[in-house]
């Protein structure tokens, strides 16, 4: 199944670092377990390396989607 997840919607005006557990904690519940994800959206990019970091080794692959580069593959576990 694949979930795409706007890391926009996961803070309100600006994302604190402060606040990372609950970003995480969010992004975990919305990914599930062995799902294909693809983050996109307005972000800082240590907000973006933390989720990544995150889930690893709980989703079967992840990418990140941006207007100027499209759709880049952060790692694919699928055997197949």
């Amino acid at each position: 199944m694949k979930v795409e997840i706007n890391v926009r919607s996961l803070y309100r005006e600006q994302a604190k670092l402060k606040n990372i557990n609950t970003y995480i904690n969010k992004t975990l519940k919305l990914a599930g377990e062995g799902n294909d994800v693809v983050l996109y959206g307005q972000g800082p990019i240590w907000l973006y390396l933390k989720l990544g970091h995150a889930l690893h080794g709980r989703v079967k692959s992840l990418s990140y989607r941006s207007p100027l580069t499209g759709e880049i593959v952060i790692f694919d576990h699928d055997p197949f």
